[in-house]
């Protein structure tokens, strides 16, 4: 599929609403479908363009005596991959001052393998622009999540001027072609039966969380893919390098051109097969043979690959650090090559965070996951994101020593990536020093008595 195929080109989609004083119905919900039916060929085509299914090989075929080199050069998934490990490489940390709490945290990040989870969440997000989360009750009735495309499922919000969520949907088919779905909604959770066109409520599902159990992770405001502002520009540089590599091919192809001469078909067999051209007799020397030489754009094609391929990280704003002068920079000159895609994941972590938010109101909002009286106090978690990016340990080092004595040293070791906790490092540094301590004064007067008496 093409970036012409859609309607007004690709946009991003728009937020789904609906007045909370609606009565949700069967045929509402066909109503949102049929919309989110239309969003389905974008997300279909950003996760075509990650997996490299490019619209370079939509192209019409070119005459078959032609070279038709189809090349594609995944930018897309090299940039999803660069910024969701620069965002997400390490782990979120999450920490709470109740203990208590700390361990229950703890042991649903464990259940649920949490930094897996979050780390497909944010490669959705990047992808589509957004992706859902699913949070259930198991067998052992214990609460788990599980990421969830935005191909299958959606998110209707109501239309006030804080949008919050109102209703949620995941439809498709079984594997008898069959539509089935399930709907979680502010009143009731349940089957979707019959038709896309002819939707039913079917049994209810168990409701157990205050909330819907479905949370919208995204990296924007606008749900954009992190590569879609440069889809025309990676498609350029296919078609480019695509024709760069045909032009090779002619040239390793090129016609011999006789002039003056007649050539029989076994003469071309023998030309062919010995690599000799011989001509002889009173008119030889008026023969001209030679290759017909094709006009040579290899200086304007390198300066158009070159050019496409700097606006793609520009635009796109995440770092090219397989750049060979990328790894030789020095602390600063790296920290300001970084800085762009530094700003990107900022605002992708406060998207985030507000999300895991969402995420661990729902989960403490049973009484059967935290202590009592700790049902609001997922408000008192603690982030931590830390970017994964390379670190000058030696420049860190001496900006660390020239701290010592100017600043406390707390500040001064937290300039060290290598020390992840500033205040056990200063425990563990107090521990390793030598004891110190006093010999009590020697009394001579009181020795000097006791010997008088002995």
């Amino acid at each position: 599929m093409q970036l012409k195929d859609f309607i007004g080109g690709l946009k991003p989609p728009k937020i789904m609403t609906l007045d909370r004083d609606t009565e949700i119905t069967p045929a509402i919900i066909s109503k949102f479908i049929r919309i989110h039916q239309m969003e389905r060929y974008r997300y279909k085509y950003l996760m075509d363009c990650y997996k490299g299914q490019m619209e370079i090989y939509d192209y019409a075929n070119k005459d078959s005596y032609k070279p038709d080199n189809r090349l594609v050069v995944n930018f897309p998934k090299y940039i999803t991959d660069t910024f969701t490990g620069y965002f997400n490489g390490i782990p979120v940390k999450k920490s709470h001052p109740d203990e208590s709490v700390a361990e229950v945290l703890a042991n649903f990040d464990n259940l649920n393998d949490m930094e897996d989870e979050e780390s497909e969440l944010a490669k959705m997000a990047c992808v589509y622009g957004r992706c859902y989360e699913f949070m259930y009750q198991n067998e052992q009735t214990e609460t788990c999540v599980v990421y969830n495309s935005p191909e299958d499922m959606f998110l209707v919000y109501d239309n006030s001027i804080k949008q919050e969520p109102l209703f949620a949907v995941r439809y498709g088919l079984d594997d008898n072609n069959v539509f089935e779905g399930e709907y979680y909604g502010p009143d009731k959770n349940c089957k979707l039966t019959g038709s896309e066109s002819a939707l039913q409520f079917g049994e209810e599902i168990g409701k157990y969380y205050d909330d819907l159990p479905v949370t919208e992770f995204y990296i924007n405001e606008e749900r954009m893919s992190v590569f879609e502002s440069v889809i025309t520009l990676f498609n350029a540089f296919n078609k480019a390098i695509s024709e760069k590599a045909n032009d090779v091919e002619y040239f390793s192809d090129q016609y011999l051109a006789f002039l003056g001469a007649e050539i029989e078909g076994d003469d071309l067999k023998q030309i062919r097969e010995n690599r000799v051209i011989n001509y002889f007799g009173t008119e030889a020397s008026k023969v001209d043979v030679k290759f017909l030489d094709k006009p040579d754009s290899d200086e304007q094609t390198e300066h158009l690959l070159d050019r496409l391929q700097k606006l793609i990280f520009q635009t796109s704003m995440v770092a090219n650090i397989s750049d060979e002068n990328f790894g030789q920079s020095s602390g600063t000159a790296l920290a300001y090559k970084l800085e762009a895609m530094s700003n990107l994941a900022l605002q992708a972590q406060r998207k985030f965070q507000s999300a895991m938010n969402k995420r661990y109101r729902l989960f403490f909002s049973l009484a059967t996951n935290v202590p009592a009286g700790s049902s609001d106090g997922w408000k008192d978690i603690e982030y931590t994101f830390t970017r994964n990016e390379p670190k000058n340990i030696k420049e860190e080092a001496e900006t660390a020593q020239m701290l010592m004595g100017v600043t406390s040293e707390e500040t001064a070791l937290s300039v060290l990536s290598v020390v992840s906790d500033v205040k056990t490092e200063i425990d563990k540094i107090d521990a390793e020093k030598p004891k110190t301590g006093t010999v009590p004064a020697y009394d001579f007067e009181k020795d000097t008595k006791a010997g008088d008496e002995r």
